[in-house]
């Protein structure tokens, strides 16, 4: 039995009459006097999402992503189809099993209920063979696919899942909890890889960004010798996607290609919780430096004409927020 599967609501259903157990789950939560949408424009999908929970995660951990992948359907009404994976570890039955989910809310008056759905798979990998068919008749037609690949184990065995991988219009992943050659790997549609880890920064990137474009390009990497963040551990695969936005912005502004860049941990008796400096040869100065716990950053510069600083609040995108910055952005 796969302990990820279990750990997930639903009722378990045939896997060859999903569908007829969609609309059967939805006539008796009618009957019960529960929400349930009234005909399929109810439902108002949006876009088919499959979230592929891997080997390294945790029953905790799937029914953690699952309630971001309800969070996310609230706000994008979606079709979700959820791949629980067995390891060869467990000992596992050679067919697939099913369970189907679904909730309805309220939308953004009070006539408008949307509702999701959600379908579990739960497969050994000698059934692997036959998982796209079955992912196939799950999803809604005529609407885009999004795959989220949630803490897989091997790149090289996450390319096998090419069904997904080339017929999504994102591939999404977390470059903080998978293998670091996922950034690397050969993915058959580059372009539509997204890191989950750049999408949470979404608005750290836009302070510094709307800070800097108050000063001309030429005055920021006028005598600009490197760049250097420094973070707490648990921020370092934020740290490392900081340096790469960074680089390529100051590249967009007339720096060389290989300005040196580094990361480092912050010591314990420095403040904050990530730091990005500019260091110049002239004079000139840039500071940006966040604190989590605080939830506040504070941003300092001078170009030659004089310091300015200004505070700004420092989060992080949420989960599911984040998913929307991947996914459509």
């Amino acid at each position: 039995m796969s302990a990820i599967f279990d750990a997930l609501p639903g009722i378990e259903v045939p896997v060859g009459s999903i569908s007829k157990s969609l609309a059967g789950m939805w006539a008796d939560t009618a009957a019960k006097g529960g929400p349930a949408p009234e005909a399929d424009e109810f439902k108002a999908t949006q876009v088919n999402f499959v979230l592929h929970l891997g080997f390294s995660s945790t029953p905790t951990d799937a029914a953690e992503q699952f309630q971001t992948a309800v969070r996310f359907s609230h706000r994008y009404p979606c079709r979700v189809v959820v791949l629980c994976p067995l390891s060869e570890k467990e000992k596992a039955p050679t067919e697939l099993k099913a369970k189907v989910y679904g909730e309805c809310f309220l939308g953004k008056s009070k006539g408008d209920t949307r509702c999701c759905e959600f379908v579990m798979l739960s497969y050994p990998m000698a059934a692997r063979q036959y998982l796209e068919s079955h992912v196939s008749v799950c999803l809604s037609t005529d609407l885009p696919l999004y795959y989220w690949a949630h803490r897989f184990s091997s790149s090289a065995k996450l390319n096998d899942y090419q069904y997904l991988l080339r017929r999504s219009r994102r591939v999404m992943f977390d470059s903080a909890i998978v293998p670091i050659d996922a950034l690397t790997f050969p993915w058959p549609q580059p372009e539509a890889v997204r890191d989950l880890v750049y999408a949470r920064l979404l608005p750290v990137r836009q302070s510094i960004g709307q800070f800097l474009s108050a000063f001309a390009p030429e005055s920021i990497v006028d005598g600009l010798k490197s760049i250097c963040v420094a973070h707490k551990s648990e921020l370092a695969a934020e740290a490392r996607v900081l340096t790469a936005w960074t680089l390529e912005r100051l590249v967009n502004c007339g720096a060389p290609k290989s300005l040196p860049t580094s990361t480092r941990l912050l010591e314990a008796s420095e403040p904050g919780s990530i730091c990005l400096r500019f260091e110049y040869s002239n004079g000139h100065r840039f500071l940006w430096q966040g604190d989590l716990a605080q939830n506040n950053a504070l941003l300092e510069a001078d170009f030659g004409s004089g310091t300015a600083s200004l505070p700004t609040p420092f989060t992080l995108l949420g989960p599911e927020a984040s998913l929307g910055e991947a996914m459509f952005f």
